[in-house]
């Protein structure tokens, strides 16, 4: 079985009533079992976010090492989605 090691933890009321309603519903046998899984949601979701990171940084440094995209007209760029949307609407109309 993992360590356990105790701490104290003070949440305002309305949240620490949330906690309590959960164990009164039967969700949890204790408030520390709702106060672990709340951590462990917590940590997946850091997890998930620094993946999310790496990921980006990846795409980032691969684009960045492509090369030069040249130089870009925006007017003409933002001529060409409109007119894209356009088509797009016309085709939802139709």
């Amino acid at each position: 079985m993992a360590q356990i090691e105790r701490m104290t933890v003070v949440f305002p009321e309305p949240m620490a009533a949330q906690i309590r309603d959960a164990v009164a519903a039967g969700e949890y046998a204790s408030t520390s079992e709702a106060v672990r899984d709340a951590v462990r949601l917590w940590s997946d979701r850091r997890q998930m976010r620094a993946q999310d990171i790496a990921r980006l940084q990846q795409a980032w440094d691969e684009g960045k090492a492509s090369g030069s995209a040249g130089e870009v007209d925006f007017k003409a760029l933002r001529q060409e989605a409109r007119q894209r949307l356009a088509a797009l609407r016309n085709d939802r109309g139709s």
